[in-house]
């Protein structure tokens, strides 16, 4: 017995050392980014030099960086709102209904978020062309949207799954419809599922670059586009570094949200 315990000490040290080696590898570059954005040396040089706020006025005053900025949140906030009406609408089907070909839609409706980001972005490039769909704004949404459904389907279809359908049928007996009983049994039951999905979307689609790189017209740059076209000019070196720190926050931010509000929701608080 004892070395059984001293054996699942020894396993849960090694776990704890592997998990705490990830995280360094993961989270360091990350945080030398963030501080390099004050750093006042163009060159990085590591200790920073001396600390300033500089760079982040004149990313600040960049007219192609606060440009990319403006389209990447009209993007992600077009492809969550895209996501949310159809991902809901899918996983209410799925769940609620039996029909011919039910598994091959939750198949389809999951697989573009295994596809390599290239292959739907080729795949949508080439169906925007043939359509005669004009790259813009909208074919972003669009290539977003691929993607970001599943995230909304997949906390749908398990907060339904896991509700079950009984108070819809007392709803429906009671004489409700299909819509009222949706509207104010269902959706209040969904909403933090639905927050949580749409924040999640919303970070997803803001960092999104190879897919938004087939789906773009010429000279529309979300931020990731923009950083990545600056990156190697070194007169652009420190408004680049300003960008990615403020991505990184832009996109931890829904992620942490997401997670408070799927966490408060299976806690009964929200």
């Amino acid at each position: 017995m004892s070395g059984a315990v001293a054996g699942s000490a020894r396993g849960r040290r090694a776990l704890g050392v592997v998990t705490a080696a990830v995280l360094v590898v993961v989270y360091v570059p990350l945080a030398v980014v963030v501080i390099n954005s004050f750093n006042r040396s163009r060159t990085f040089g590591w200790p920073p030099a001396g600390f300033t706020l500089s760079w982040w006025a004149r990313a600040w005053h960049s007219t192609g960086a606060r440009s990319a900025l403006a389209t990447s949140v009209e993007a992600g906030l077009g492809a969550t709102a895209v996501a949310l009406l159809l991902g809901t609408m899918a996983a209410f089907a799925v769940s609620r209904y039996r029909f011919f070909g039910r598994e091959t839609v939750s198949f389809l409706v999951l697989l573009p978020i295994a596809l390599p980001g290239i292959v739907t972005g080729i795949a949508l490039n080439n169906a925007f062309r043939v359509l005669g769909l004009p790259f813009g704004l909208l074919t972003i949404i669009i290539g977003h949207a691929t993607f970001c459904i599943v995230l909304v389907y997949n906390n749908a279809l398990a907060r339904l799954r896991r509700l079950g359908g009984s108070l819809e049928e007392a709803s429906m007996d009671l004489g409700a419809g299909v819509l009222q009983t949706f509207r104010f049994v269902t959706f209040p039951q969904l909403r933090s599922a639905l927050l949580a999905g749409g924040l999640l979307d919303f970070a997803l689609s803001f960092d999104e670059i190879i897919v938004t790189t087939f789906t773009a017209a010429p000279g529309v740059q979300t931020l990731p586009l923009w950083i990545f076209g600056n990156l190697f000019r070194p007169n652009q070196a420190p408004v680049v570094n300003v960008v990615a720190a403020a991505l990184i926050v832009l996109s931890v931010v829904p992620v942490w949200l997401a997670q408070r509000v799927a966490g408060d929701a299976g806690g009964g608080r929200f």
